[in-house]
């Protein structure tokens, strides 16, 4: 069974490794945001306690950040 994580954790992780910064909150879901080359990458993490494998591919996938790369970091 794969791992699953908070969005708390998810947050904790991109921003402390992959240069993403919080820049806004809307009830449960935390905005974050990088830039890359003059371009904006945004992706938005829900707080929730567990993160369906859906949601946590799909945050990754606006984040441009592979799961085999994030997992490195957990």
């Amino acid at each position: 069974m794969a791992k699953t994580f908070s969005g708390r954790q998810v947050i904790k992780i991109l921003c402390r490794y992959f240069g993403f910064v919080e820049i806004s909150q809307k009830g449960s879901h935390v905005k974050l945001k990088k830039i890359v080359n003059n371009q904006t990458l945004t992706t938005i993490v829900p707080l929730h306690k567990e993160l369906s494998r859906g949601t946590f591919r799909g945050i990754l996938e606006l984040a441009e950040v592979s799961e085999e790369e994030f997992l490195k970091h957990k």
